[in-house]
This record gives structure tokens, sequence and C-alpha cells, in this order.
């Protein structure tokens, strides 16, 4: 009996089992939503903190984080940021309404993105406690390249915005109108596929840093 003959004999056992009727799936699938509390991961801290949970995960997976405490100190901020990774003073940056207002200071900054960009500014829809993950969807003023083509991603996420899991965005999404790309970011881009050795920056940015605010005033 090779392998062959069991995926073959698997497939015709299938084929004569009874189809299951339309109400039986129904049934199965609403299963696997009773108490979601029990099969979910828990947060740690406790979930009451989604942002503690969300910086917690994320640093793990390589992403840094700062706290802010409102939108306006984020310019000062990437200054610090574009200083620290030497840098220079010039970012490209999302052409999102809450950013349209803030005084960018020393900050030279541009709307259109370079293939060898070295760091941007965007905004993320939400993000995920769970994995630590951000969520961009692609729109007239969120190019889906900004999540792609710089080196040094910075990303700012608003904390009444995070979701303790990933099914939380799913019903989300299943309220609104599906964008024509969403992304998910779990962590700076890397790989170990050549020759064992890890490498920043294999299919997007090499680094990820996310500002969280508690408010946009």
């Amino acid at each position: 009996m090779t392998a062959r003959d069991d995926i073959l004999g698997a497939i015709r056992a299938a084929r004569a089992t009874p189809a299951r009727t339309a109400e039986a799936i129904a049934a199965e699938a609403a299963s696997l939503l009773d108490a979601p509390e029990t099969t979910r991961p828990g947060l740690a801290p406790a979930a009451g903190d989604l942002a503690d949970a969300f910086a917690r995960k994320a640093g793990a997976l390589g992403t840094t984080i700062e706290h802010l405490p409102d939108i306006a100190a984020i310019p000062a901020a990437l200054r610090r940021y574009l200083d620290t990774h030497g840098l220079p003073a010039s970012l490209a940056v999302q052409p999102a309404a809450e950013f349209a207002g803030l005084d960018w200071g020393g900050v030279a900054i541009h709307r259109d993105l370079a293939p060898d960009e070295p760091a941007a500014l965007g905004l993320a829809l939400c993000g995920i406690a769970e994995s630590g993950s951000l969520v961009v969807h692609s729109g007239p003023d969120a190019p889906v390249l900004l999540s792609f083509l710089p080196l040094h991603h910075i990303v700012v996420l608003r904390v009444d915005t995070l979701l303790p899991h990933l099914e939380d965005y799913a019903a989300l999404m299943a309220k609104q109108a599906s964008p024509r790309n969403a992304i998910l970011i779990t962590g700076p881009s890397g790989t170990t596929d050549i020759e064992g050795s890890y490498v920043r920056g294999a299919h997007g940015p090499g680094f990820l840093h996310v500002i969280l605010t508690r408010s946009t005033d």
C-alpha cells in the first residue's frame, strides 16, 4: 500500500459517504462559535488593557513601540526616530486628514514614494492585540505601496481602534464594504531562506515602528 493508494482510498470513501444536509453543516459551523473564550488564546497582560497586550506581542516580533499622549506629539517623535537611525530629516507621509494640520518642524515631508524610500509614515485602520498585527486598508488617502516600499515603516495606531482577536476584525469587516486591498502587517519583513541567515526587508520594510496614541486631538 502506497501513499497514493491511501489518498485515493480516502477520496473514494468520502465520495461513498452520503452528503450532509445544509442544516447539518450550519449546525456544525454554529457549534464552532459557541463559547469562543474557551478556544481563543488568552491575552497577556490582562485583556482589559489592549494597548499593553498589543505592545507585548508586537515587541516580541521585532516591532518597536512608542507611546504618545496624542497625535500632535508625532513630529517630535519622528525626528527622534530619524536621528536615532541616522536617517535624513525627510519623510513620505500618508495623505491622511489626521496628519494634515501637524507642525512638522525641521522634517521635510512629501507624498510621492520612491522605490528606495528610507522612511514613511502611515495610519493603521486598527490593530489586533492577539497577534500584534496592524490592519491597513488601501484607499484614496492610503496608497498601498506605503506599506511595502520604505525601509522604515512608521505607523500610527490609535488605542481606541485596538481589537482583541482576529475574529473581531472579521466581524468588523462584515459590517462594511470591503476595501480593494486589506493588509495585515505582523512585525518587520524578514527571511531566513537564504543559507539560514536572517535578512531584514526581504519582502517589505525591514523596520516597523508603531506609535500608539490615546487621542487624536
